[in-house]
């Protein structure tokens, strides 16, 4: 039964990061680079991006919550515990504080033409912090990995 949860950890665990690359890296920009209309493009995205921010809610709470349980206390001291807390509160900052002021942002400026230069500019300011966060969380998404791998549970 161990093995069973073991591996339900590790696939959790791959699930999540795996996911991360997959829409941040792979998805996202062939939707930029295929589709015309990059509000079409960025509306798809930034839906691919919710996904994945509710995958990693999920996943980070239970991979967690498994720390706990089966190391009770310890599992705060494990760096593996704290790359997952933050990584969960990248997903947490992204879904319900960048996610939303990026599409209220995106809203008030289409049409493209009637936006205000001051719009644009907090638009492209949000996006690049979130994107920066985006990234960071991917990063630190491998070290999991990698020490989840090792066995630093």
């Amino acid at each position: 039964m161990r093995r069973i949860a073991d591996a339900s950890f590790l696939l959790a665990l791959t699930a999540w990061v795996g996911a991360l690359w997959a829409i941040g890296y792979i998805a996202a920009p062939l939707l930029f680079a295929h589709l015309a209309d990059r509000a079409t493009a960025g509306s798809l995205a930034g839906s691919m991006f919710s996904v994945v921010n509710w995958l990693g809610l999920g996943c980070g709470s239970y991979l967690l919550l498994f720390m706990l349980v089966r190391l009770g206390a310890a599992a705060m001291k494990r760096p593996l515990f704290w790359l997952l807390l933050l990584m969960l509160g990248f997903s947490a900052a992204q879904l319900f504080g960048l996610q939303p002021l990026i599409a209220q942002l995106r809203s008030e400026s289409v049409p493209r033409e009637l936006a205000e230069a001051a719009t644009r500019s907090r638009f492209a300011t949000w996006h690049g912090v979130a994107s920066v966060l985006y990234l960071v969380q991917s990063v630190i998404g491998v070290f999991a990995v990698l020490g989840a791998q090792r066995g630093l549970r």
